[in-house]
């Protein structure tokens, strides 16, 4: 028989910064015997793993470094570059999220004999589920939606209840840790701030190729300059005038022509979705309770939840109608489900 986990230890994603530290430092003040978890996907930040240690040493908590750059090289770098280049906006931590990170603190809390493993994402975990924070604007709980069972069932999410940033900050400067004015993590934790995209695709060898601006009549009205400069709803950075007010409306990878029109051509009410996950079933298969039912649905993480009806169709795609119209529904993004105030499940935006 295998040695039972302890329910008093848990294995921490630490990056340094004042979120993962104030849900370590919440965790210590329930007793919980804290391991600290550095994650490089760059094998070169001595910035960010210095950051890391730190924390680790000022908490008094163990610390493990993992270099997983090779893993998420394969699984996420690769999967981002070429869903750009096709014409989508993917989101990187979507992928990386139950695939790389809290795959690695489940074998690290394995290891050591740990049963819960923790972020210190803003989402709160019970009873299995992942459920919206108290703090509806740093609300992370759309970034979680791919996470099986097997490790929801495990999870620690101490900000869950925070009622925002000034209050977590605040914890961790009551504690006399040194991070507690530290700025936020980028956007995109594997692209320096000063490449932009298109020298971040170029570095890892894919090339980003010009073709036509159209509008919506298919006449070429213009030259882009690589489908991965672009993404739907975009009007600025367009690289020349047009007489009037025009945004990104579709991208054709087929073709490598971008179209734009107006605002209201970007405004949809039904989305379709694929490679779906649902908690319940843990695969694409949608439960019969959700089958035509009312839910509240978000299209992209910054959005906020509205009313939808969704249904599965026979090719494995989710239909998801919205009782009002939805801006810029972008390919690559997720639509996710909510069922009140838990996460249901979710997929990826196809080309409408």
């Amino acid at each position: 028989m295998g040695t039972v986990p302890d329910r008093k230890k848990a294995v921490i994603g630490l990056s340094g910064g004042v979120d993962s530290t104030a849900a370590a430092l919440l965790l210590k003040e329930k007793g919980m015997e804290v391991t600290g978890l550095y994650f490089d996907v760059t094998a070169g930040s001595r910035e960010g793993r210095a950051a890391a240690e730190k924390a680790a040493a000022e908490l008094e908590i163990d610390f493990v470094y993992k270099n997983v750059m090779e893993e998420f090289n394969r699984i996420v770098v690769e999967n981002f570059c070429s869903e750009y280049l096709s014409g989508r906006t993917p989101n990187p931590c979507i992928i990386c999220n139950p695939a790389v990170k809290f795959k690695t603190l489940a074998e690290e809390a394995d290891r050591q004999g740990a049963y819960y493993i923790a972020t210190g994402h803003y989402a709160r975990a019970e009873d299995g589920y992942i459920k919206i924070a108290a703090s509806i604007e740093k609300d992370q709980s759309y970034m979680l939606y791919r996470l099986p069972a097997e490790i929801t069932r495990r999870l620690l999410l101490p900000l869950g209840d925070a009622e925002n940033k000034k209050q977590v900050r605040e914890t961790v400067r009551e504690n006399g840790l040194s991070n507690s004015d530290k700025k936020d993590s980028q956007e995109i934790c594997f692209i320096d701030d000063e490449d932009g995209y298109i020298d971040f695709f170029r570095k890892n060898g894919y090339a980003a190729e010009k073709g036509d601006f159209i509008d919506k009549n298919d006449e070429i009205i213009g030259q882009h300059e690589g489908l991965a400069n672009y993404t739907i709803g975009q009007r600025k950075g367009l690289g020349r005038a047009f007489g009037k007010k025009v945004f990104v409306t579709s991208i054709d990878p087929l073709r490598n022509t971008v179209t734009l029109g107006d605002n209201e051509d970007l405004l949809k009410d039904t989305v379709f979705s694929d490679g779906n996950f649902f908690i319940d079933t843990g695969n694409g298969k949608m439960p019969g309770i959700l089958e035509g039912a009312r839910v509240k649905a978000k299209i992209r993480y910054a959005s906020r939840p509205a009313d939808a009806v969704i249904r599965s169709m026979a090719d494995g795609r989710v239909m998801t109608v919205f009782d009002e119209k939805q801006r810029a529904v972008t390919p690559g993004q997720s639509v996710v489900f909510y069922d009140g105030d838990t996460v249901a499940g979710g997929g990826f935006i196809l080309s409408t």
